[in-house]
């Protein structure tokens, strides 16, 4: 009996000797096609081959494609479990002809391979084809043999295949197996064709025609070839079974199950085994491809998958977590085949094993709540769609799992009970929201948010993607189209843009549809909905067309680099200045980054040194930056820094680089940087290339801020650095670094004492030379020295009038300064005078006198300031009146 590897291989190593391109699986995550939440049929990778947009170095290809449905348009995700041939993942086996075969080779193909190959007998299959295609029905007469009886003609669009509303299409014929006349149901096209005695194996579809808009159609210059056969579903056949879930691949997947269960894999559990077989396959295929579990999107989905996996395994009795234990019984099926999933075994494994953990706490207490709620009402009736609400609202108990739960006991959900609820709750939320003083403008991306749902961001591996528009706004209201110059806002279902969030500015680069072109300015986020600020350079855009997305890659990796040096950054400054410091504020730019964190004095020159010494340390390390989801609670425990600002949700992305032993940090311990963060960031610190910091100042009291520069910015300041320092050695004439330094120093202490000795030269000067100067008189019996001065500051006076005290021996003096149109006063008593005469007195008045005002110091001593230094002589006066009263 062939096992599911063995069919698969002998499938590619057919066709290979018929000439085809073995060709990997394509990722489950769609690249080209915005409109696929997940890749569904082997098709999809050569879409824009079919189309003619792409060129292939082969005209012929063979593939055995991984496809995910269960989620959008194909969504098989409630049927697994419940029936012989769902799946939420399956593998199928195709082959391919872009304008080079076509029917008279393709039905030969197939026709060899099932009987000759695959040693199916022809007596127990059957064929449908289009009911007007003559020529298929007459090359399976004749490559086969089948009477026409056998040959069925089916004139719906069951053997009709399009890709869309307009584009390629053509008839497709269908293989059937008879699984014998003692299962139920007749065979295609009959009354009784939906029992599961005859089954569909494979499917051929020839590309012949191109529809247009008008509905006419005409033949396309390059036939081709587009077949599927589902690997699990010609699996069961060769191996006798009418089951999918009985084929060996699964099969082992299922005795893993029951063993870590200690549950019979045929029993009362059998179901149960099912599921968690099929979606064992699904989420791990799934992760490897990428996708991680959360509240949007595939992430979304994915977690769905995984919940239901788990809620199963609890069925079953695990008192522990479960799914991540059957890993390896995968790896070992599949490895070989895909060789992603064993790379990604070890992140399979945390990711399952994490959900699990959380999940469990929620699903327990959401089946209790369930149990209530059921005790309440009478047997066999729906539950309200009100308690159903309850229970995803405040219990987080999805309603997907709700109704699965109910399922397996006949029951249903008030399904329009539920979706009333849950529109009241949106309709509270906007009305909470309009009153939070946002714009009314931003009320579009509420409506927006609430019609397509969050954006979803595949910049964390891509910087080009494919996306759908969605809408267009202009002045805060959806408009239908946009030409050349329009300034508008465009709304796509998924994006690599990165929204400004979190320090990290936005990103820029270029929109292109098939109509028109947009260059991207900035990108914002609102209410889940990412916002590409964008100038239309050519054409028109217009809602429901692909866009080709693509993100200024030098830009974006300037700014990767700034913000993965901020977390560097952060955690040398914690290590160097203490536990208090904490983030309070940051800017991740293309050009520069700014850190804001608590700290109470100016850092030191020797500490910006040993911190920005630290940083490139760790550059250099060049280690992997890694990421990974968990809860907000997780990551705090394994000692991730929250940073300020930041809202979290129910999972958070922490990102660690660095390794520094003894660190105390991650499972490890010795992760250096450990932070929650959800921006884009470098692949290893090596990436970061340099780091350098150009300023340290006060931002406001007890914060300061570090600006910093990374990358070719910090090499250009450097080197601009050193140019300046190379130009000062050549005005010093001095050939090393050192020993301009040395004469810098001299020069600065020789320019020290000169200019001491010049102000000194002034001061005399000023005052007339010693016992030169100016003579005291007598003013109401107080020995007063009044003088004014050219040449000298404001902050000389002081010194001149302590040398005129000195002289005077008891006395008051007063000074007055032309400081170039202002004019500046100092007043000064002795010692013997001050219980009577105070110089604050003294000087208030000269300033008054002076157009100023104020004034302070000491009775022995004050200063003040005034407008117009010609008024000099009245403030002597006004000093004398002082005295003389």
């Amino acid at each position: 009996m062939p096992s599911l590897n063995d069919i698969r291989a002998t499938f590619l190593d057919y066709y290979a000797r018929e000439g085809h391109e073995v060709v990997d699986s394509s990722p489950l995550v769609p690249r080209n096609d915005p409109t696929l939440m997940f890749t569904n049929s082997g098709m999809v990778q050569f879409k824009n081959v079919f189309t003619g947009v792409e060129h292939r170095p082969y005209a012929r290809a063979v593939t055995s494609q991984k496809c995910v449905r269960a989620g959008g348009k194909h969504n098989d995700l409630d049927n697994v479990g419940y029936t012989a041939r769902h799946h939420t993942f399956f593998e199928m086996l195709g082959n391919f002809s872009f304008g080079d075969y076509f029917k008279q080779d393709a039905i030969p193909f197939a026709w060899n391979l099932i009987t000759r190959e695959f040693g199916l007998p022809a007596d127990r299959l059957l064929v449908t084809v289009y009911h007007t295609d003559d020529e298929a029905a007459a090359i399976w007469k004749k490559v086969a043999g089948l009477p026409d009886e056998r040959i069925i003609r089916i004139p719906t669009n069951d053997n009709f295949w399009m890709m869309g509303p307009t584009g390629p299409c053509g008839p497709c014929t269908e293989i059937f197996f008879d699984h014998g006349d003692h299962i139920p149901g007749g065979p295609p096209g009959s009354p009784d064709e939906d029992g599961d005695r005859f089954i569909e194996i494979w499917n051929l579809v020839f590309m012949q025609y191109e529809q247009f808009e008008d509905g006419t159609r005409k033949d396309l210059a390059a036939q081709s070839i587009d077949t599927g056969m589902g690997l699990e579903r010609i699996g069961a056949v060769l191996q006798g079974k009418h089951d999918n879930y009985d084929t060996d691949l699964l099969r082992s997947l299922i005795e893993a199950s029951a063993q870590a269960t200690s549950a019979d894999p045929d029993g009362p559990g059998r179901m149960h085994h099912r599921v968690i077989a099929d979606h064992l396959r699904a989420t791990s295929f799934l992760i490897a491809d990428g996708v991680m579990p959360s509240n949007e999107g595939r992430g979304y989905v994915l977690r769905r998958i995984m919940r239901r996996a788990m809620r199963h395994a609890h069925q079953l009795g695990a008192a522990d977590p479960l799914m991540h234990r059957l890993v390896p019984a995968l790896v070992r099926q599949m490895g070989a085949a895909f060789p992603e999933l064993s790379r990604a075994q070890a992140l399979i494994t945390e990711t399952l094993r994490l959900e699990e953990t959380r999940f469990r706490q929620t699903l327990e207490r959401g089946l209790r709540q369930l149990s209530d709620e059921l005790g309440r009402l009478p047997d066999g009736s729906p539950l309200p769609g009100e308690a159903a609400f309850k229970l995803y609202d405040t219990f987080g108990f999805p309603l997907d799992l709700t109704q699965d739960a109910l399922r397996e006991m006949g029951r249903s959900v008030d399904i329009k009970g539920f979706d009333a609820a849950m529109a009241a709750q949106k309709a509270q939320a906007r009305a909470a929201w309009a009153g939070s003083g946002e714009t009314k403008e931003a009320a579009v991306w509420f409506d927006l948010a609430e019609a397509h749902g969050p954006t979803e961001f595949l910049g964390y591996d891509l910087e080009a993607a494919e996306g759908q528009i969605l809408a267009l706004v202009t002045d805060g209201a959806t408009t239908p189209t946009a030409t050349a110059g329009a300034q508008v806002q465009v709304v796509v279902n998924q994006t690599p843009f990165y929204g400004e969030s979190g320090g990290q500015v936005g990103d820029t680069g270029m929109m292109r549809t098939e109509t028109g072109a947009a260059r991207i300015t900035d990108t914002k986020k609102a209410q889940g909905v990412f916002i590409h600020f964008a100038e239309v350079t050519e054409g028109t855009l217009t809602p429901g067309q692909p866009a080709q997305l693509s993100v200024d890659p030098d830009r974006r990796a300037a700014i990767r680099a700034h913000h993965s040096a901020t977390h560097l950054l952060h955690e040398a400054l914690r290590r160097h200045l203490g536990a208090h410091v904490a983030q309070r504020g940051s800017l991740n730019a293309p050009d520069r980054l700014r850190f804001d964190f608590s700290h109470g004095a100016p850092m030191t020159d020797a500490e910006l040194r040993e911190v920005e010494a630290e940083v490139n340390g760790f550059v250099r390390q060049n280690t992997p930056v890694d990421t990974r989801i968990m809860t907000p609670d997780a990551a705090r425990d394994l000692g991730a820094v929250a940073l300020f600002g930041e809202k979290y949700g129910e999972e958070v992305r922490v990102v660690s680089m660095g390794r520094a032993a003894g660190s105390g940090k991650g499972t490890g311990g010795d992760t250096y940087s450990l932070e929650l963060c959800g921006g884009t960031h470098v692949g290893r610190t090596g990436e970061i290339g340099a780091f350098a910091i150009v300023a340290d100042q006060a931002s406001s009291a007890g914060v300061r801020r570090i600006e910093a520069l990374c990358g070719q910015a910090a090499l250009d300041w450097l080197e601009g650095q050193a140019g300046q320092l190379r130009t000062l050695m050549a005005q010093l004439k001095s050939p090393t670094y050192e020993d301009a330094a040395k004469k810098l120093t001299a020069l600065i202490a020789e320019n020290r004492q000169l200019h001491n000795e010049l102000a000194q030269a002034r001061r005399d000067l000023a005052m007339g030379g010693a016992g030169d100067g100016p003579q005291a008189r007598d003013v109401g019996g107080v020995a007063f020295l009044a003088q004014v001065l050219e040449g000298v500051s404001g902050k000389d006076l002081p010194t001149l009038v302590d040398a005129a005290k000195g002289r005077l021996g008891s006395g008051v003096v007063l000074l007055v300064a032309d400081t170039g149109g202002k004019a500046a006063v100092a007043a000064g008593v002795t010692d013997d005078l001050t219980d009577r005469i105070s110089a604050v007195d003294l000087v208030r008045a000269a300033a008054l006198a002076l157009g100023g005002k104020g004034g302070g110091g000491r009775p022995d001593m004050a200063q003040a300031g005034g407008a117009d230094p010609t008024r000099a002589a009245e403030a002597i006066a006004a000093v004398e009146t002082l005295l003389g009263g």
